[in-house]
């Protein structure tokens, strides 16, 4: 029986110390991506300063001609658009920190991961997780502007928005990294981008509510599932307060977090597979 213990031992110090490995390259791979952020100071600079400018130019811009159905008042386009803001922040910053799997691939680093006694699963992990943080910090830095347009976050409706950018970083950051890991060239990563993912923002409701569009338009807006992720992300603003009719049309809390949260884990899937199938 003694032996029978110090068998097992040895088995489960083995699997312990697998774990450990793992674990130790998603943080890895998360760290570097944060790292290589903090080191451009370019991209620093972007994160503050291009949201605010286009939530102020095309928000200023349109505030006054802007009109919400059912809705007999004008001029609130910028809180409707602040949310939708916040969705590109996430957006284009999960999608551009991917296009670093296409520099990696050149430059030899992925192919040093991919030799690692790793699973691949730990690397896409890794990789969303950092692509996540970046986007998720930044969503923050904007939130901040929230008393702007007169949103007065407490504790809940904070924690709720909070919660819906991860799900949707991390969703936009898998998805980004299933585009980019079949990429060989930025070029053509930034042709799929302008082709599919900015079209995937403009018609999830961030730009213009759906009831306003065309009928094949709404059509497409339903099956977006970022749709839900901005719909979801536009209630969190008004927990525990009226809804505006706008709003009030949007699909329900529980339905879009759940839409969400399968978007999120189908695209995870997805990633790990495609990384997969590159070997």
């Amino acid at each position: 029986m003694n032996e029978a213990r110090s068998s097992e031992m040895p088995i489960a110090g083995a699997m312990s110390d697998r774990g450990a490995v793992q674990w130790g390259a998603v943080s890895t791979l998360w760290w570097r991506e944060i790292v290589r952020f903090l080191r451009q100071r370019s991209r620093i600079t972007g994160a503050v300063a291009q949201p605010l400018v286009f939530w102020l130019l095309l928000g200023g811009g349109i505030n006054a001609s802007f009109r919400a159905p059912g809705s007999l008042d004008s001029g609130n386009y910028m809180a409707y658009f602040f949310p939708g803001v916040i969705a590109m922040v996430l957006l284009f910053t999960a999608i551009f920190a991917t296009i670093a799997v296409v520099e990696d691939r050149h430059g030899g680093f992925l192919q040093g991961v991919l030799v690692a006694p790793v699973s691949r699963l730990s690397i896409v992990l890794g990789q969303a997780f950092g692509c996540t943080t970046l986007a998720v910090v930044q969503g923050l830095l904007f939130l901040a502007t929230a008393p702007l347009v007169g949103f007065s976050l407490g504790a809940a409706p904070l924690a709720l928005a909070l919660a819906v950018m991860i799900l949707i970083a991390f969703a936009l950051a898998n998805l980004g990294l299933i585009i980019a890991w079949r990429m060989e060239s930025t070029q053509g990563f930034h042709a799929i981008m302008n082709l599919l993912l900015l079209p995937m923002w403009i018609l999830s409701g961030a730009f213009f509510p759906a009831s306003g569009a065309m009928s094949w338009l709404r059509w497409i807006m339903a099956v977006n599932p970022l749709t839900y992720g901005v719909a979801a992300l536009r209630r969190a603003f008004y927990i525990g307060a009226p809804l505006p009719p706008e709003v009030a049309q949007l699909p329900g809390l529980p339905l879009s977090l759940a839409v969400t949260a399968v978007f999120a884990v189908a695209m995870f899937a997805i990633a790990v597979r495609t990384v997969q199938r590159s070997e």
